[in-house]
């Protein structure tokens, strides 16, 4: 067993070998043979034919060069010098230099702006003087004669004239040729014109089609916004055929590319309003709450109105009209109160220490069950939260039904009929008491000065003292006596003030209904925005 695990690792390092030295003479083959390849299908392309060198003992003989068709890059200007690299000739002859000038006048006598330059040869050395009207021809000149075979380089002395007549002139005929070559062009453009009209119509057509994008998708904005990408689309489209049929596709790259560059730019300025759209198509798709839903979004609350392509519009409490820019309504937190119509509020009534407080809890319960507006289930209940310094406090918990009940008006009338019922058995409801205790002999001291001050009064003579506390020990039953009395005349009073005919309204926990009128307005108020809330969607 382990003879044949040595074999199996000799047969696994063999193999890495090979391949690493089969891999190795891959890499330094490939450059040449590559090099070679793309010299060869260089020169095939330019039509350029070539022979081998024929190596001797004495010198090395070359194949002629044949001119290609091709135009050959421009060579280099170094100093108001162009150089040719081409290769140099180690016997030149006249004959050669008087064909080099003879071709170089020849070929300027055909252009405009070059008739004016002399060309003098040799050595395979061209010397360009004369006038040119400017810079541009100039170079036109040198490219020219350095396109040449047997051109060693060129010497540029050609003078610059800057005439402002030749100058014009040219121009004058370049926006001349250019006038006729648009008005030959005018029907193919007219042709362009009409098709460009004719798709960006049917696109148009397309996106007003509202019934036939409502049905592809229930969601409006979705819809809307399928119809502007068709109508897009087809615009596009319109513009390729267009700028095709005139032969402009590369005025159609420049447009797209300085489009895409000015997109990017405009994205990064307008950053915030994408965020929005882009947060109005999720909540047209998530349908987090419906028109007419009593919320709450980051702490501002009102009923829905509609939810628009920019904006949540509410109706708050108040009557006012509140429009939340819907990016913050996406990302904020959502307190739906519709959602639920059930409701539940709280709270808190002190006792006095000495009472018992489940006793008072059970008269507290009975009296908020006996209202019209509380429900059964889930039952109102009462918690102690605290034992204070002189009382107990106890946490009374309601339910009711939000969309039946005006909830400020039921937790006002829970707390008034608790209170009551807890006074009519007995209970207090104390304020915060102090008791101040003195030892006997300050309580001595202090009845002695309260003697001596009532014997001075009655003989005539001032007192020593400038001022001295009064201190009396009220009976308290004297003063519950008296609490009690003015709790008879207080409920007396409001019992006479509640049997006018204004109590009902006070005591009636039905919502007012003014509040939703004015949103029903508002609802059914045409608007120029899309309402994205929609009751046949989904709503998460």
């Amino acid at each position: 067993m382990a003879a044949y695990l040595d074999h199996s690792i000799i047969r696994s390092c063999l193999k890495t070998w090979g391949q690493a030295w089969l891999l190795l003479i891959v890499i330094c083959w490939l450059p040449a043979h590559a090099a070679d390849e793309e010299v060869s299908s260089i020169t095939t392309a330019l039509g350029i034919e070539t022979t081998e060198e024929v190596v001797t003992d004495d010198s090395t003989t070359s194949a002629n060069e044949v001119e290609s068709s091709e135009p050959l890059p421009a060579p280099p200007v170094i100093n108001g010098q162009s150089t040719n690299n081409a290769q140099i000739e180690t016997t030149p002859s006249l004959q050669t230099d008087n064909d080099i000038r003879q071709r170089i006048k020849g070929i300027f006598s055909e252009i405009e702006g070059l008739q004016a330059v002399d060309v003098s040869v040799a050595q395979g050395v061209v010397t360009l003087t004369g006038e040119t009207p400017n810079e541009k021809k100039a170079q036109q000149a040198i490219n020219l004669t350095n396109r040449l075979t047997d051109v060693v380089t060129v010497d540029d002395r050609i003078d610059r004239t800057l005439d402002v007549q030749d100058n014009v002139t040219t121009v004058y005929q370049t926006l001349k040729a250019q006038v006729k070559n648009l008005v030959k062009a005018l029907p193919l453009l007219l042709v362009g014109l009409v098709i460009f009209i004719l798709v960006t119509w049917l696109g148009s057509w397309l996106s007003n089609r509202k019934k036939m994008w409502q049905r592809l998708t229930p969601n409006p904005f979705v819809a809307e916004l399928l119809a502007q990408t068709v109508k897009v689309i087809f615009i596009i489209f319109g513009l390729i055929l267009a700028l095709s049929l005139i032969g402009a596709e590369t005025i159609l790259g420049t447009l797209l590319g300085g489009a895409g560059v000015i997109g990017i730019a405009v994205g990064f300025a307008v950053k915030d309003t994408i965020e929005n759209y882009i947060a109005s198509l999720m909540l047209s798709i998530r349908q987090p709450f419906r028109a007419r839903d009593h919320i709450v979004i980051n702490q501002q609350e009102g009923i829905v109105v509609r939810l628009t392509s920019r904006a949540t519009i509410l109706m708050t409490l108040d009557g006012n009209q509140l429009r939340i820019p819907n990016a913050e309504v996406f990302k904020g937190t959502i307190l739906n109160y519709t959602k639920n119509p059930e409701r539940r509020f709280t709270f808190e009534l002190g006792v006095d220490a000495n009472n018992d407080p489940l006793a008072a809890i059970k008269v507290g319960i009975d009296a908020i069950n006996d209202l019209t507006f509380v429900l059964d289930n889930p039952k109102a209940m009462a918690v102690i939260t605290n034992v204070g310094d002189s009382n107990i406090v106890l946490e009374f918990q309601i339910w009711v039904n939000q969309s039946e009940t005006d909830f400020a008006k039921a937790r006002s009338i829970a707390i008034r009929e608790t209170k009551h019922a807890l006074e009519n058995a007995g209970f207090s409801l104390p304020e915060p008491i102090y008791r101040l205790r003195f030892n006997e002999k300050l309580e001595k001291a202090l009845e002695h000065m309260q003697g001596s001050l009532d014997t001075s009064s009655a003989t005539g003579h001032k007192p020593r003292v400038s001022a001295t506390p009064i201190i009396t020990h009220d009976d308290h039953d004297e003063v519950r006596s008296i609490d009690d009395k003015d709790k008879q005349k207080a409920k007396a009073r409001a019992k006479h003030i509640l049997q006018g005919h204004d109590a009902k309204e006070v005591l009636d926990a039905r919502p007012n209904d003014k509040l939703m009128e004015k949103v029903e307005q508002e609802i059914a108020e045409s608007s120029d925005e899309t309402d994205l809330l929609d009751s046949a969607s989904p709503q998460e």
